[in-house]
């Protein structure tokens, strides 16, 4: 995650409007925001995602997941990353007055300006009309001897970036179309570019807007990786000779700070890596049905797990409790007052 927010844009109320709440738009949501950029989805719960009736091949999840827990979780995700979600209908998105960004107007909220915005919307690409000629946004068909469009999925290039500028799609497209884990990489890679713009905007340059948003473990710091000047050195080797600036110049000391800031900020302690690991599961349990979790767990393990910090922290003692036989209660009773009395 990036230690420095790009440049904020003054005349804009969000740095980003994601339109789709589905696995490209959230995907896409939770980099922009893990950035620090301003970002808001706008979701009205019409995903493709949910004519699914049970998905069984996003990775992670052996038995497959309900649609309705994926939906929570990922939602959740963007929230935690910094997201507001937005439960409106975008009607459309247009250019903005002056030409900077973009004015994005919900069916029933006031409209929102955005210095970027990202489509991702499966099925419907209408509210994008007007941006650009209609004949290279969409594509003719006809159905029933009617005539109907529809959004021309090979209109973004492979990063999400089209000929208006500005604007991303991460969906429709053909490369998130098929399967939900295939779209939820595709608004992570349009992500990537829209960081990257946010990062040139700011005054990186191309060759070191393309950061890498991962935690590392701080063991693999050694002594020499563990100086600020030898990664200073470093950055000079890598990026200095062909920096479009002075490497003595203001904007280019600013960048490299911000970089290494970025790269040692990315490496963590093991106890907050114990504490990460904890918060996640905790978080997980939180959207899992607790009779489910305490059925899938034998009768000692849910006892064990009462009052420590485990995957069931999100599920309250007395739920574990009523999930347990009353044999298991006794026998365990009986087993710490024999404990207790032989001490």
């Amino acid at each position: 995650m990036s230690t420095t927010d790009p440049e904020a844009t003054h005349d804009c109320d969000r740095d980003v409007a994601v339109v789709g709440g589905g696995p490209a738009g959230c995907s896409a949501a939770v980099f922009c925001a893990r950035e620090g950029l301003d970002t808001v989805v706008f979701d009205r719960g019409r995903s493709s995602l949910k004519r699914c009736a049970h998905l069984e091949n996003y990775l992670g999840f052996p038995a497959g997941i309900d649609i309705e827990t994926l939906y929570g979780l990922i939602h959740d995700h963007a929230e935690t990353a910094g997201c507001e979600i937005d439960s409106d209908l975008v009607e459309s998105v247009d250019r903005a007055d002056d030409g900077e960004g973009f004015v994005v107007t919900p069916q029933e909220g006031d409209p929102v300006t955005a210095r970027r915005v990202i489509a991702a919307t499966r099925y419907d690409g209408s509210y994008l009309r007007g941006l650009d000629d209609g004949a290279a946004m969409f594509e003719t068909y006809e159905e029933g001897g009617e005539e109907h469009d529809w959004f021309d999925r090979e209109y973004a290039a492979h990063d999400g970036t089209t000929p208006v500028d500005g604007l991303y799609v991460a969906s429709p497209s053909e490369e998130a179309d098929t399967q939900a884990i295939m779209a939820a990489g595709r608004g992570a890679r349009v992500a990537h570019r829209v960081i990257a713009d946010a990062r040139i905007d700011d005054g990186w340059w191309e060759a070191v807007a393309d950061g890498v948003d991962w935690v590392r473990r701080e063991a693999e710091l050694d002594d020499e990786w563990n100086d600020r000047d030898r990664w200073t050195e470093w950055f000079d080797d890598h990026y200095g000779d062909d920096a479009p600036v002075d490497t003595d110049s203001d904007r280019y000391r600013r960048v490299r700070a911000a970089a290494i800031d970025e790269s040692l900020s990315s490496y963590v302690e093991p106890d907050e890596i114990e504490e990460r690991a904890a918060e996640g599961q905790a978080a997980l349990a939180s959207h899992l049905d607790a009779d489910r979790v305490a059925g899938a767990l034998d009768a000692e393990t849910l006892l064990d797990a009462v009052d420590t910090e485990t995957l069931l922290d999100g599920v309250d003692d007395e739920t574990l409790l009523d999930a347990v036989d009353e044999d298991s209660v006794r026998d365990r009773a009986a087993e710490l007052g024999a404990t207790r009395g032989g001490s």
